[in-house]
This record gives structure tokens, C-alpha cells and sequence, in this order.
């Protein structure tokens, strides 16, 4: 790993207190809630934020209290922060220059990265004549211009609007995919977690939660944070064979496994029902309707009673059931939806 990390914040309502590694060529996503201490670690990280305790080495040289300028560090802020009385060209070169390159030889390695970077045409372009998209690849180049160890990246499609996210989401992930040091990047948007990481890191409170590779987090939930935002419905229980008791509520699971667990399924594969369905559905429970929204093509009903759950349905399903506020409903999921895992 060329990043070992042990962060140490405190201030005097919130303590950041996490650990990382990254390799090199490896992209980590910090992901969860505002306020959770996700800028505070990159900042930490890049030297503008003193920690109070832990350790931070780099290729194996203790940073802790080596200068921003010192560090072999790259960052890409939220908002880009690019000069505004600057060229793009220059906005680049200006990382170079500060490290003892000459003129030359600074707009030189800027012009490449611009290159690079599909901006040929825009290396005279000062901040306010780029795009969102265009603004946020200087940016990168700017990172990149100081041929940094590790990368740091705040947030880097937070500012763009959807269309453009999506085309600079793409292109994002090549350029890291062709950096060979370590990548460390904040979202709280998960697919972009998903997209551009190798490995995520979900942070709550200061403090990690859950850590895996973005398909396993998904996959295996461990908090309700992390549940909503890959959209499944998760509760924790005590399991015994093929049985998980949530409460009142006893789910059927088709995993066999015993001891504390997590059980999860996605609000697809809830079935809502006017009167208690003819036959035994292995999972099946009275429950409220609490609110009704659009989610997507579909309908999103949250609904409250052993367990609180979320249901999708069609258009034409909340038609044909006549679904109403207040009203008592019949819920199941099939136990082979299910997925039971250790807590």
C-alpha cells in the first residue's frame, strides 16, 4: 500500500477517527451522509486540515506534519477553485511553476495534460468561457500537473447537471484508471462510487462502518444509510436455520445460517395485497400505508407495521388496488427475494 492512513480530527462537537490504505493504481471512495467527516478526511489527507492524532505516510515517508507544499499530493476541490484571471493553460502550468519548473517547461507538461485531457482547443480559455465539464478536466490536469503520489478528489461531479455528469463520469474514470499512484475520492452519490472506485469506504459520524469493493456494499448493506442508497430494505434479526426473527415478524430466508444477522431485499419484490392473499406465503404481514411517491416509472409506497418497508409497484398496480393514505394492506416477499447475511 503506498497509502497508510490512521486520521485523527477532533473538534468541539464531532472527532473524525478512521483508518485507510490505498495501492497504487487503486481508486477508494469515502462515501455517506453530509457531516459525516468525508471533506474533513481529504483535507486531513492533503495537509489543509491538522490532525490531532494518528499517522499518515506516503511510499513509506511520514507526512504528518510535512507542508502542503511538500506533499506529493494532487487535489481537485469540489467547486475546482480554478484562478479566474487565468488561461487554462496557465491554470495547469501554475502547479509546475510553484515547484521550480521553468516557464517553459511548466506549459509544456500543462499543454500535454490538456492534451490529454481532450482541452487542446481551449489551452487560452480562461475558467468563466469552460463548460461545467470542461472546468472539471482542468481541474484534473491541474492535480495531475505536480505528477503527484496521491490524488484526492472532492466531490468532482457534484457541481455538473445530469447530463453532463453522466459524459465526465465516463471520461473520469479512464484518467484514473491511467493513474498509477493512490486515489482517494469523496462522493455521496453512490453511483459514482460505484462507477469510479475499486473499494468503498462508508463513513458515518466520523467514524467507517462498512468497507468492501463497491459490488459486496451493495450487496450486503450494514447500516440503513447504506441500505437506502442502494435501495433496499434492511433489518437486522436473529437467525436459526432458514428462520430470521425481526421483531414480531418471523422472515423464511433460504439461506441457512444461525446467530445475529442482517436481512435485506429490494422494495421490487415486496407484493402488496387489499385482503390476506389465499394460500400461506412463507413471509407475509398486516401493515399501514404511510406515504406514496413517485420513484422512476414506478411507484414508491412506504409502509408501516412490524417492520417498516418500502414497496415499488406499477402505475396501474396503485390504480387497480386503489391504494390510499391510512389504508391496511397485506405485504409479502417471497423468501427466495431474501438475503440473510452475518451482522
Amino acid at each position: 500500500m503506498s497509502l497508510n492512513a490512521h486520521l485523527v480530527v477532533e473538534r468541539s462537537a464531532f472527532r473524525l477517527d478512521i483508518t485507510l490504505s490505498v495501492a497504487d493504481g487503486e481508486v477508494v471512495a469515502l462515501l455517506g451522509p453530509n457531516g459525516a467527516g468525508k471533506t474533513t478526511a481529504l483535507r486531513a489527507l492533503a495537509g489543509l486540515t491538522p490532525m490531532t492524532g494518528g499517522s499518515l505516510t506516503l511510499d513509506g515517508r511520514d507526512l504528518t506534519r510535512v507542508p502542503v507544499e511538500k506533499r506529493a499530493v494532487g487535489m481537485v476541490f469540489q467547486d475546482y477553485l480554478l484562478f479566474p484571471h487565468l488561461s487554462a493553460l496557465d491554470n495547469v502550468a501554475f502547479g509546475p511553476r510553484c515547484r521550480g519548473a521553468s516557464k517553459s517547461q511548466a506549459r509544456r507538461t500543462a499543454q500535454a495534460l490538456l492534451d490529454r485531457v481532450g482541452l487542446t482547443d481551449q489551452a487560452s480559455s480562461p475558467p468563466g468561457r469552460l463548460s461545467g465539464g470542461q472546468a472539471q478536466r482542468v481541474a484534473l490536469a491541474r492535480a495531475l500537473a505536480v505528477k503527484p503520489r496521491l490524488l484526492l478528489l472532492d466531490e468532482p461531479l457534484a457541481a455538473l447537471d445530469a447530463h453532463t455528469r453522466l459524459e465526465v463520469r465516463a471520461g473520469l474514470r479512464r484518467h484514473l484508471a491511467a493513474f498509477t499512484g493512490a486515489t482517494v475520492l469523496v462522493t455521496h452519490d453512490p453511483l459514482d462510487a460505484m462507477v469510479l472506485a475499486d473499494r468503498i469506504i462508508v463513513i458515518e459520524g466520523g467514524h467507517t462502518v462498512q468497507e468492501g469493493a463497491p459490488a459486496e456494499v451493495a450487496r450486503r448493506p450494514r447500516t440503513d444509510y447504506v441500505a437506502k442508497l442502494v435501495g433496499l430494505n434492511l433489518y437486522r434479526g436473529e437467525a436459526e436455520g432458514h428462520r430470521v426473527r425481526v421483531g414480531e415478524l418471523v422472515f423464511s430466508v433460504t439461506e441457512e445460517i444461525d446467530g445475529p444477522v442482517f436481512v435485506a431485499f429490494p422494495p421490487a419484490s415486496v407484493a402488496l395485497f387489499r385482503s390476506r392473499p389465499d394460500g400461506s406465503p412463507r413471509n407475509l404481514w398486516e401493515a399501514r400505508i404511510d406515504g406514496v411517491e413517485r420513484h422512476g416509472d414506478n411507484v414508491r409506497v412506504h409502509l408501516e407495521g412490524p417492520v417498516s418497508v418500502s414497496a415499488d409497484i406499477t402505475q396501474a398496480a396503485l390504480a387497480e388496488l386503489d391504494l390510499q393514505l391510512g389504508q391496511q394492506v397485506w405485504a409479502s416477499v417471497k423468501a427466495t427475494e431474501t438475503h440473510a447475511y452475518p451482522a
